[in-house]
């Protein structure tokens, strides 16, 4: 274990410090009653233990404390035939009501002392912490990148590739994005309830003062060109994205994608995944590709069975192509697996830079 870096979890503004033990393993699938208990590597010590982050109100049997937790969150906290709700009920001596499966609402945890009811709140919260990072996301931030001129352009390449490179392997017109959802991801949520959403929308506001200061109040002109894959081989690749950038050549963009990010982590709807965000419009991503087997699970490929494609070509003719220009003037929370009148993204919400 890293003794001078030891692993952080950041709880409504609280940073407490994760001893690293070995955890119990959750097996996806399982019901309401398959975990045996919290997971070890969430233990914490107890001088860190006391929660101010939630209001504690005191009444007739004590001490209660409700805090909002998805629903879909709620076995993680009840475990296998109810033992982790009655192991944090017996080391906090509270008593911890949960609504039923399913039923969105606020779990309520009551004592006869303060600082057990607070107790038992930081290791809820740590329990959902946990779990919610291993929930898929719902929810991305995104600049969407279908203005007229760059759908245009990317049709063009799309036909020119398959004109030219059609032969390479795993390269077909199914793997090509759909020019309506052409887009930058700027960091994905998962937003586990409408709760949830509301919140994002209006954090999502609070970001306008420093777009405004970044943007000066205006568009931003960008231009889409060039090529890129993501991973070390060019010969066997899952992604090609397109570069985008600021006509000036200034970094104005990556600027309003790092505050974005930086905000959203700190709300705590986002986990930070990488110390910089990359930049990419996505072209071409094996993901798409059409088969039998992709067809009978929906249409969305298992990562595992995922064929790359021969970029090499590609790369050589198409390394610099310009998809063309516009003007952005618009950050949004778009939803994952839809579609709105448009063909884009549905949006949950979103705010213009002027």
């Amino acid at each position: 274990m890293e003794i001078l870096r030891p692993s952080l979890i950041n709880i409504s503004g609280r940073v407490y410090r994760r001893n690293t033990i070995k955890e119990d393993q959750y097996e996806e699938g399982e019901e309401d009653d398959s975990y045996m208990g919290p997971p070890a590597s969430e233990q914490f010590d107890e001088e860190e233990e006391f929660c101010d982050s939630h209001s504690i109100e005191q009444n007739d049997k004590g001490f209660s404390c409700a805090i909002d937790v998805p629903s879909v969150l709620y076995k993680y906290i009840i475990g296998r035939k109810g033992e982790t709700r009655r192991r944090l009920e017996a080391d906090t001596k509270t008593d911890i009501d949960i609504p039923k499966q399913g039923v969105e609402g606020q779990i309520v945890i009551t004592g006869s002392q303060k600082a057990a009811v607070s107790s038992a709140v930081t290791r809820v919260e740590l329990l959902v912490q946990s779990f919610r990072k291993k929930q898929p996301f719902t929810h991305f931030l995104s600049f969407a990148l279908n203005h007229p001129q760059v759908q245009d352009g990317f049709l063009r390449f799309k036909e020119e590739v398959l004109e030219q490179c059609s032969q390479d392997h795993g390269v077909d017109g199914s793997i090509f994005q759909n020019p309506a959802k052409l887009h930058l991801t700027v960091g994905t949520l998962a937003l586990l309830n409408d709760l949830e959403v509301t919140q994002a929308c209006k954090q999502l506001q609070h970001c306008q003062d420093f777009i405004k200061t970044i943007t000066e109040g205006k568009p931003l002109p960008l231009e889409v060109t060039g090529i890129e894959y993501m991973n070390d081989d060019p010969a066997m690749v899952d992604v090609l994205y397109a570069k985008v950038q600021v006509k000036d050549g200034s970094d104005k963009l990556q600027a309003i994608v790092e505050r974005l990010v930086d905000h959203f982590v700190s709300s705590g709807l986002m986990v930070r995944e990488w110390d910089r965000v990359k930049l990419h419009g996505t072209v071409m991503n094996t993901l798409f590709r059409k088969d039998a087997s992709a067809e009978a699970a929906g249409g969305r490929q298992n990562m595992k069975e995922r064929e790359a494609f021969d970029a090499r070509n590609i790369l050589k003719s198409f390394g610099s192509y310009h998809f063309g220009e516009f003007d952005l003037n618009a950050v949004q929370i778009s939803q994952r697996y839809s579609t709105d009148c448009t063909g884009f993204y549905t949006s949950a919400g979103l705010l213009n830079f002027s």
